[in-house]
């Protein structure tokens, strides 16, 4: 049986950019959907599928997270004291969470690029394998897609991908898996992964849609592509390149996720994301409709007069 997974890594060191300038002050990872930061959807969902030490990599700028996650018992008494004692519980009930999850920090170093803050992290993994999920996505699923992807390395023992079916139009957003086998129960054996192909030349209908699980074979090959980034200074270090690099000689797998994505990262899709989450609120969903349908009502017309 492979190793249980106990360890992830968020990496958390981003600008931005692309929600500029909300993110100016604000890490974009805290931004909120629904009533939580956007990082604490990730916490959680790593939580609830029994991880255990969760590394979280940044950079400067980014200590809101720090604060967000950190136990505050005077603000908590003080709540208390004011009668306030649903308040107190929520506050209390983070930093109870951040305990669970033993969330630590941790400076990001190195070449630019998504594979960097992984291998930044690697130094306190061993041999077991790590999830990796990006701060910036929230899953609504019955089963979180941690726990999916964690059943999936069970099941094969070998690196793991998150993919979601795709319309093949939007090949072009996405890194596109080749699929070599179908196993079941959404278990797919990939040679590799063709980053953002016309639809002509899509290999197959899935996206890979940030998620998961790293083997050390694979921290490996970050660690030879960056030390080739250092004799040329050139490119930059990428996870999926080094899941590339593994794949021409050893098994990978991706894992059909059942559930429904939010991508937090652009301005469009974060609206998605926090208006989807506020329908599904039995509180808010109903005020939203409401103000839906009357936004979409034809606008009244004056009456005649004289």
């Amino acid at each position: 049986m492979p190793p249980t997974i106990r360890r992830a890594v968020i990496p958390a060191a981003g600008l931005g950019s692309r929600l500029l300038p909300l993110t100016k002050a604000i890490p974009k990872e805290m931004l909120p959907v629904g009533d939580k930061p956007v990082i604490e959807h990730t916490v959680r969902e790593l939580v609830d599928s029994g991880i255990t030490d969760i590394t979280i990599v940044v950079s400067g700028g980014k200590s809101l997270i720090q604060d967000h996650f950190r136990p505050n018992p005077a603000l908590v008494e003080q709540l208390r004291a004011d009668g306030k004692d649903a308040y107190a519980d929520a506050v209390q009930e983070v930093a109870d969470l951040a305990r669970r999850g033993h969330i630590t920090y941790l400076d990001q170093h190195g070449p630019y690029g998504n594979g960097t803050p992984v291998l930044n992290a690697a130094r306190s993994f061993g041999d077991e394998p790590v999830l990796v999920l990006w701060p910036d996505d929230v899953f609504v699923a019955a089963t979180p897609r941690a726990q999916q992807l964690i059943r999936a390395y069970e099941q094969t023992g070998c690196p793991v991908l998150a993919l979601l079916p795709m319309d093949p139009a939007d090949s072009q957003r996405y890194g596109v898996p080749v699929v070599k086998e179908d196993l079941g129960d959404g278990t797919l054996r990939i040679t590799g992964l063709v980053e953002k192909p016309d639809p002509a030349r899509a290999p197959s209908s899935y996206a890979a849609i940030g998620g998961y699980v790293v083997t050390p074979g694979i921290i490996d090959e970050l660690r030879e592509q960056t030390r080739r980034w250092y004799e040329h200074r050139t490119g930059e270090i990428y996870l999926t390149d080094a899941i590339n690099a593994y794949a021409r000689g050893r098994a990978v797998y991706g894992q059909v996720i059942q559930g429904r994505w939010y991508d937090t990262g652009n301005p469009a899709d974060y609206l998605v994301a926090q208006f989807a989450h506020a329908l599904a609120h039995p509180a808010y969903g109903p005020v939203l409709r409401d103000l839906v349908s009357d936004l979409d009502a034809p606008a009244a017309q004056p009456r005649a007069t004289g």
